[in-house]
């Protein structure tokens, strides 16, 4: 009876690595076809992001100057703000 279970034990684990092997080659078949070749769809994204990455890499230093010129200008229209409140409160100031 042992001997029987051991049997089918083995078995049936000879059944698991025969599925596993099946799926597995069936997988890799699947990946190939994505981005295995130098004109699949994985490698037409890699260099669409490479592109992206060449064309935005200035950005970092250009930001701190950026940041500079635009409180300089949050600065300007404050003062520009105060004006036009000033000039509408005296504007109703005169109607009233």
């Amino acid at each position: 009876m042992i001997v029987l279970l051991m049997i089918l034990s083995a078995l049936a684990l000879l059944a698991l690595f025969v599925a596993l092997i099946y799926f597995l080659k069936k997988i890799i078949m699947v990946l190939d076809r994505i981005g295995g070749q130098p004109d699949s769809y994985l490698a037409k994204l890699r260099m669409g992001l490479r592109a992206i990455e060449v064309e935005t890499g200035h950005l970092p230093t250009q930001v701190t100057t950026l940041n500079t010129s635009l409180a300089a200008i949050g600065g300007g229209l404050d003062a520009v703000d105060e004006r036009l409140v000033g000039t509408a409160t005296a504007a109703i100031q005169q109607e009233g």
